[in-house]
């Protein structure tokens, strides 16, 4: 598809199918998805339906290996590449006297593959639009060269033909290659801001193990593909192993990794009974469950699904513009029809001839040039400056969206805070910690996150031989040191053993607002040590930076209630949601946009992926997940959040330049395309001369690439 009104003209012929209900068409991610009843049609006559109105489709069953955006992206690089420098010599010997006597002989034999064969496609496309009684920027492209190449080559065979008639037989080679080079850099930047649409989708799909050991009826394990689970088949999970499906645990106990699914950094205790979810990763256990949700039920295809339905969304502006185009390439047509006719009638003795140059003067002045450059350039532009600020901003969509922000949603975990649980208090009864080393000596026994915190803030000490090390599920540790028991665990751990409680060590606890581990002996508790997920140093700057240029800020986290209000408080956020799943994250966004907000979403994990496709900009962070990064709009490198305002400044300032280049490029059309059909005549006897047509029409375009870059200058401000 050449342009998003290719994606209209697909869209309306598959419509037009029997037994297909719904279609959506999106220029940006090359994808259709088309709701249809198998009874009455099928994936075949959508192809057929599809091929029939001049494109192509590629079908799921054709296997992965076909992958069409990266070989017409690699295809777009050759043609620009070589059309350039085949063009380069023909621009220097059409403006220069080089003072060879057969010049226009080589600007013809230069000039033919580039028109005809890297520009090629220009000429297939409009044609195919012309069979299918529709007109595009292609049409407007292939007319233009088309003619002024013809033009050319008629005045270089038959020069005497305007010799005769008292007209000099100017040559517009030059002008047929610069439009097709011109317009070919502008398609393959595009493509190359939109290559990457379907990465996170393969990610996702990749975090589903290919086979599984299941049990069978003989209590043998046996290796089976993915797809023969069925539901009620048992199981089983080595340590290390991604779990497959959906299911609940019936045998064995063990940490998993849930922080794909939930964000949080702490691996879960999955014992008898506890449910487990397909792409989670077991750590050194092992376990037994059935399965209870298989391929598409499962939590991990659901959020598959929403990420590729968030992700069908269109960049406005090129809407617009491809919208404006649609009327604007059939106006220009007919102006330059109408020129070439009123020339012929009124035109006197040299009428023809000065139709004919109209006709090939209007078609090049007007040629969409700048328009074609007006979005591509301020983008690379402006990505690269924000590139070299540690922000990456995947495409035009992201860069408008940013402009209209007035709601920000933020993870908490690895957005916020820095994702991995700390010691951030300690207490220790009369202050006396000599038992420190017997505390990280039983905790480095453990396999808990929270021990490692724990083990982590003591490192470097002493460690005590351990003996009867005992782990209670759901309350702590319990292990023999010097020949003295000891306890390290949640405060029902002590109850269970009676051990006393100092009430300051207690009411110490309960100001901190963080998961709480406490270390005993046999009798009393001798320590208290809070443990949290510390909020990175800039992210309550960034939240009042945020705040202060009028954008609300939203806080979202799987975590329990307590801790999301102590982060909250500290960081600033007086919105905030706590114990929220990926799909529920989501769903919050769809809100905030139904009450009429412009949302963006900041995360860093795979759970965020169904959020972040969904809102209006999507950011990660850079340590986050690889597939939170391709799903993303933005990332921010080094997970600073003050670089979230920072990269809305730098956006809106690339779309204002974008606005701006169109801006003048139409204005640059309104102006020129009457004068180039002779307006002026009448008034002052002026006429254009397609070599200034050629000239003004390469000015346009230097002039949008100047505008774009002053958002060099802008961004150091």
């Amino acid at each position: 598809m050449g342009c998003a009104a290719c994606a209209a003209r697909v869209e309306s012929a598959i419509r037009k199918q029997a037994g297909v209900f719904e279609v959506s068409v999106n220029y940006a991610s090359a994808n259709a998805l088309v709701e249809f009843d198998p009874a009455l049609t099928d994936a075949e006559n959508i192809r057929k339906a599809v091929r029939d109105a001049g494109y192509d489709l590629v079908i799921e069953e054709d296997g992965p290996a076909i992958n069409p955006e990266k070989k017409n992206f690699n295809s777009l690089v050759v043609k620009t590449v070589f059309s350039f420098l085949l063009t380069l010599p023909v621009v220097v010997i059409s403006m220069f006297d080089t003072g060879l006597s057969d010049s226009n002989e080589i600007l013809l034999i230069l000039s033919f593959p580039v028109v005809f064969y890297f520009g090629r496609d220009f000429f297939l496309r409009a044609w195919k639009q012309a069979i299918h009684r529709s007109m595009s920027m292609d049409t407007l492209v292939a007319l233009s060269t088309g003619i002024a190449f013809a033009f050319s080559v008629f005045n270089t065979l038959r020069p005497d033909f305007w010799i005769e008639r008292g007209v000099h037989p100017h040559v517009y080679f030059e002008a047929s290659c610069v439009i097709i080079t011109f317009v070919l850099l502008g398609r393959m930047l595009e493509e190359k801001a939109k290559g990457n649409t379907a990465l996170a989708l393969k990610k996702l799909i990749g975090l589903r193990p290919k086979t599984v050991s299941l049990l069978s009826d003989d209590g043998e394990a046996v290796e089976v593909a993915i797809e023969k689970i069925a539901l009620g088949d048992t199981i089983i999970v080595k340590p290390g192993e991604k779990i497959a499906v959906d299911g609940s645990v019936v045998w064995g106990s063990s940490y998993v990794d849930e922080s794909m699914l939930s964000g949080e950094p702490v691996p879960v205790l999955k014992q008898e009974n506890d449910k487990v979810f397909a792409g989670t990763i077991n750590q050194k256990g092992s376990f037994r469950f059935v399965a209870e949700k298989v391929g598409a039920d499962t939590l991990l295809s659901q959020i598959i699904r929403m990420v590729e339905e968030a992700q069908g969304s269109k960049a406005p502006v090129q809407k617009s513009v491809d919208k404006i185009a649609g009327i604007f390439v059939p106006v220009v047509a007919a102006i330059a029809v109408f020129a070439f006719i009123i020339w012929l009638i009124f035109g006197g003795v040299n009428g023809f001839a000065q139709a004919l140059l109209a006709l090939v003067t209007v078609l090049i002045i007007a040629c969409p040039c700048a328009l074609g450059l007006a979005t591509p350039t301020a983008i690379m532009v402006g990505v690269g400056k924000a590139a070299s600020k540690g922000i990456l901003i995947k495409d035009a969509g992201s860069l408008e969206s940013a402009g209209k922000i007035n709601a920000i949603v933020l993870d908490k975990t690895g957005t916020i805070t820095e994702g991995k649980p700390v010691v951030t208090n300690v207490l220790w009864l009369d202050e006396d910690d000599s038992k420190k080393s017997v505390l990280c000596s039983i905790e480095k026994q453990s396999e808990h996150p929270l021990a490692e915190a724990i083990v982590n803030h003591y490192a470097g000490l002493y460690l005590h031989p351990v003996s009867e090390f005992e782990s209670i599920s759901g309350m702590g540790l319990r292990a023999c040191v010097d020949g003295r028991t000891y306890f390290a665990g949640n405060l029902r751990l002590l109850a269970e053993n009676r051990i006393e409680i100092n009430e300051n060590l207690l009411k110490k606890s309960r100001e901190w607002d963080s998961t709480t581990i406490w270390f005993a002996d046999e009798t009393k508790a001798i320590a208290v040590l809070a443990i949290a997920d510390e909020i990175k140093e800039t992210s309550i700057a960034a939240v009042r930076q945020l705040q202060s240029s009028g954008i609300t800020v939203y806080m979202l986290t799987g975590d329990n209630e307590t801790t999301a209000g102590s982060i909250a408080r500290r960081s600033g956020i007086s919105s905030y949601k706590s114990a929220v799943l990926p799909q529920q994250k989501a769903e919050f966004v769809k809100h905030l946009q139904a009450e009429g907000k412009v949302v963006a979403m900041a995360g860093d994990g795979i759970n965020d992926t169904a959020a972040l496709a969904q809102s209006d900009l999507s950011i990660a962070m850079g340590t986050g997940s690889d597939i939170a990064i391709d799903v993303a709009g933005m990332t921010i490198i080094s997970s600073d959040l003050t670089k979230i305002p920072e990269a809305l400044r730098l956006s809106r300032q690339t779309m204002t330049a974008i606005r701006q280049n169109l801006f003048w490029a139409f204005i640059y059309n309104i102006i020129c395309i009457p004068i180039a059909a002779g307006i002026l005549y009448p008034v002052c006897g002026f006429l254009l001369n397609p070599m200034i047509a050629g000239a003004v029409m390469a000015l346009s375009s230097v002039s949008v690439v100047c505008n774009s870059l002053r958002i060099k200058v802008e961004g150091r401000k």
